[in-house]
């Protein structure tokens, strides 16, 4: 058991407890809202941090913040080759609180292929994207003919232990706000929890508009519509604002992050896949970890430059406001 940790707090009294980390920028989808179909330029991967100087760093977080969970992201995290050796090591580490919360974000294209040796790895809980169950729509916001594949991943992670298994759905106006209820349904079928998200200005085109966001209020109030739900109590840190269906078949999320956002109780941080660190997704400036762990920094000048960085957390982003920027980065390039 590692010794006592000391709080990582930045100006605005919250306590940082969850690390994101990029294991790549690259992916094996194209999907519309988060990456261009074409014209990517991929870090070279000597640029790319290595399993090893993940666990550092991860350990850093861990045992001298008490940082409770990790999530690894993308890119598509399943596309970094020998992905297992990392869970493992990264499964390992303990805070003071005991051992970490370990997750996963993923398309879930491969999943049917390796969600037992993930699983055997370490890696406690997924979240699988998967925003339509029609083929042919799958194949546009995607780019990519898989929409099977990610079904079988969702049934291979289930069947691999995962527990539990969510089910990220990015809602855009005129494009799958007609599927609300048809994926709650398969929530409440598959015994997955579906966690609905509103559209962010993240998109590589940068062609996000307010008009095409379909809010919390308006998610819940379709799917009430059909299957009453109450609100469960208060999320805390999480993202999410979490329902029960009144019949008792299971939950939903909604996570409103441009009509309701949720900063004030942010406690995320963020590691792009070249190691740059981000106190926030939204975020105009980074910190560069991986140079000055290759630099030969020591433990103690590497936690200088978090802190100093996590002094700059704002209260939140801005979107929707006159003053907000937008991110120099797609999704894909920053780690969902």
């Amino acid at each position: 058991m590692s010794a006592a940790h000391q709080d990582l707090i930045d100006p605005f009294g919250r306590q940082i407890k969850d690390l994101r980390i990029s294991v790549t920028d690259r992916c094996n989808f194209r999907c519309t809202y988060c990456m261009p179909e074409e014209g990517m330029q991929w870090l070279p991967r000597s640029e790319v941090m290595s399993f090893e100087e993940i666990e550092h760093l991860s350990r850093l977080f861990v045992e001298r913040y008490g940082v409770r969970g990790i999530r690894l992201t993308g890119g598509e995290p399943t596309v970094r080759a020998h992905l297992p050796v990392l869970i493992e090591k990264l499964a390992r580490l303990e805070s003071a609180d005991g051992p970490i919360d370990l997750a996963m974000t993923t398309n879930g294209a491969t999943m049917r292929l390796i969600a037992p040796t993930l699983r055997d790895a370490g890696l406690r809980r997924v979240n699988i994207s998967l925003d339509t169950l029609v083929r042919e729509k799958f194949v546009r916001m995607t780019r990519r003919d898989e929409l099977d594949n990610v079904l079988d991943g969702i049934a291979a992670a289930q069947k691999a232990g995962f527990d539990p298994v969510k089910i990220n759905a990015v809602i855009e106006r005129g494009v799958n706000d007609d599927e609300i209820v048809d994926l709650a349904t398969f929530g409440r079928e598959r015994q997955v929890e579906v966690r609905f998200i509103e559209f962010m200005p993240l998109d590589a085109d940068g062609h996000w508009l307010s008009e095409q966001v379909v809010g919390q209020d308006e998610i819940v109030e379709t799917i009430n519509a059909v299957y009453p739900i109450e609100q469960m109590p208060a999320r805390g840190a999480a993202p999410a604002d979490r329902f029960r269906y009144l019949d008792g078949a299971g939950k939903i999320g909604v996570i409103p992050t441009v009509t309701k956002p949720f900063c004030g109780d942010c406690d995320r941080v963020r590691l792009t896949a070249e190691g740059e660190f981000r106190t926030c997704l939204f975020a105009t400036k980074e910190f560069d970890l991986l140079s000055a762990l290759r630099a030969g920094e020591n433990d103690d000048q590497i936690a200088a430059r978090i802190e100093a960085a996590v002094a700059t957390k704002w209260a939140g982003h801005r979107i929707n406001q006159v003053n907000f920027i937008r991110p120099g980065k797609s999704m894909s390039q920053i780690g969902g």
